[in-house]
């Protein structure tokens, strides 16, 4: 066990054909050696790997957009337009290996060729043994041989459209065709890097149960948990899975994780002996009060993120698919201190582009990818095209450099304000429709969500980008001693009430902070801020405030003095 543990990735693979070779149960020994090549890792992990530079402004194509030529074609001058510097697509194990050992990069290269002529990145989605948990995207000949080839099954036996983790056969079949992918990427592409990040499968993870039950599975659960496993997870005791973790619906996940990121650890460390790229896996989220099996069970979840980081040392992120209802909450979850916040997939809609300012300002992410965004309606592109164009201006001056402190913002009706204490000075932000004098606040028209970026530059000095925002600015004393009142449009009180000069009772203590000047900008690509027009007066509640209409996308520099 020694020897295995100081092994490379080639060398426990040379060991796998010697003993398929001289043994006919050549399954159950690829079962002991995804926990052997597991603990390997971790005593040998891969050399680091570096992220992309730069902010992935990105989109990812519907599943069946790059499946031929013409199709490659039409769509990637279309990305271009919208403003993309990435476009994520999929590559199909099933058009690229037709017949076994035979394999056809057409598709690859065109989607390079095209996007070196559009002066875009590309990051590739491996569709192999597994997409959003099933095995479709496998070519026939993987399909039919269900001998060969086997499947998962439910613990009442039911045969799924999964391919089992726990066959040797399988994972040697996948890690030959990503592989070749992978050698084909170093021999075209290594000195462009147009492909700069690749997805191992999509979205996997059990379905119909929270494990698989099929007889290779079940022999790998009669077996101990991993020694570093237990490590990482604080465990002292030994044992079998079952008595380790119990036998619930949340063990069995468990289970299945380490089994799933140990598959996919075999691909990345395999890939990584081939050519030094990130790779990262994708998750379908654990939303609407699901359980294990009802949603993709044991993918890479963030509860199950210490499984997944200890046995796939070598993939760089496990990144969320952001399609429900609390965003915020699920970003949240995947920006870990280990793990850069990356978000390859989330819904095309009339709120994405608040949502990738949201991304970037709060947590200075890697990157944001709308799905499908080649249907997508014209509004809801133009949304994503909006937000990424003040994007590509902030990263002019590096707003994500540690030095620059920035905050997110996000607002929709439940959740209309968000205070930052900065130092002596306290923002309060808030959703545009807060303000009283716009009709669509009562009237009720739909709100739609507004967010953007905050910037700190220099003390009293502020970038603010985004739509649909309000931000106030006071020092601390100031926001102490603050008395709520209704003000209209014109700063004066919105109805009498009998009361003024009474509204101060106590001595006021302390210097109040106001705007010296809120201007509209744009930014040139050397960071050089360009002066477009002044909002005073009426457009900044009379000096209160300074705001952008959820109809536009701004960049405002703004300045304050205390008195």
């Amino acid at each position: 066990m020694r020897r295995m543990q100081r092994m490379n990735a080639k060398e426990i693979m040379s060991v796998r054909r010697f003993v398929k070779v001289r043994q006919n149960t050549t399954r159950f020994i690829g079962v002991i050696l995804f926990a052997l090549l597991a603990m390997s890792s971790q005593a040998n992990s891969s050399k680091s790997i570096t992220l992309p530079q730069g902010i992935i402004l990105g989109g990812e194509l519907s599943n069946s957009a790059a499946t031929s030529v013409a199709d490659i074609d039409e769509v990637m001058p279309r990305m271009r337009a919208a403003g993309l510097n990435t476009v994520l697509i999929p590559a199909y194990w099933e058009l690229m290996e037709p017949s076994e050992g035979q394999f056809d990069f057409t598709l690859i290269d065109r989607i390079i060729d095209q996007a070196r002529a559009q002066q875009m990145n590309v990051i590739l989605l491996w569709f192999g043994a597994w997409k959003n948990s099933m095995s479709c995207y496998a070519p026939s000949w993987f399909k039919e041989n269900t001998k060969r080839f086997p499947r998962a099954e439910t613990r009442t036996g039911k045969p799924l459209e999964i391919a089992t983790a726990f066959s040797n056969e399988v994972l040697q079949a996948d890690m030959r065709a990503f592989l070749a992918l992978i050698r084909h990427l170093k021999e075209t592409d290594d000195s462009q890097r147009t492909v700069t990040m690749v997805q191992i499968e999509n979205e996997i993870g059990m379905l119909e149960d929270a494990r698989d039950h099929s007889p290779l599975a079940e022999k790998a659960y009669r077996q101990d948990v991993p020694t570093p496993l237990l490590k990482a997870l604080g465990l002292k005791q030994k044992g079998t899975w079952s008595e380790i973790f119990g036998t619930d619906l949340y063990a069995d996940e468990q289970f299945q994780a380490w089994h799933y990121a140990c598959y996919v650890q075999q691909l990345a460390a395999a890939a990584h002996q081939e050519y030094d790229i990130p790779f990262f896996v994708n998750a379908a989220m654990n939303s609407r009060g699901r359980k294990p099996g009802e949603y993709p069970s044991a993918g890479p979840l963030a509860h199950l993120a210490k499984i997944w980081k200890c046995a796939a040392p070598d993939v760089a992120l496990l990144s969320p698919d952001i399609y429900d209802t609390g965003f915020k909450g699920w970003a949240a979850q995947y920006a870990m201190p280990d793990n850069r916040l990356f978000i390859p997939e989330t819904r095309s809609c009339m709120n994405t582009g608040v949502r990738a300012l949201y991304t970037f300002g709060e947590y200075k992410a890697l990157g944001f990818s709308p799905f499908a965004i080649d249907q997508a309606s014209a509004e809801e592109v133009s949304q994503v095209t909006q937000a990424y164009n003040l994007l590509r201006q902030l990263s002019s001056i590096d707003f994500r450099k540690p030095s620059l402190p920035t905050w997110g913002l996000l607002f929709d009706k439940e959740d209309q304000e968000r205070t930052i204490t900065d130092g002596n000075l306290v923002l309060t932000c808030r959703h545009f429709f807060t303000l009283p004098w716009d009709a669509r606040a009562t009237d009720g028209s739909e709100w739609r969500e507004g967010g953007g970026i905050i910037v700190r530059l220099n003390p009293n000095e502020y970038i603010v980008a985004g739509s649909g925002i309000v931000v106030e600015f006071h020092t601390a004393t100031e926001q102490q001693q603050l008395t709520a009142q209704q003000l209209g449009e014109d700063g004066f009180a919105e109805a009498g009430s009998g009361d003024a000069g009474n509204a101060q009772k106590k001595q006021w203590k302390g210097k109040r902070v106001g705007l010296t000047f809120v201007n509209q900008i744009s930014i040139s690509e050397d960071g050089t801020l360009n002066y477009i027009r002044r909002d005073n007066g009426d457009q900044s509640h009379q000096g209160r405030h300074a705001r952008i209409s959820p109809d536009d996308y701004k960049i405002l520099h703004i300045k304050l003095y205390e008195y």
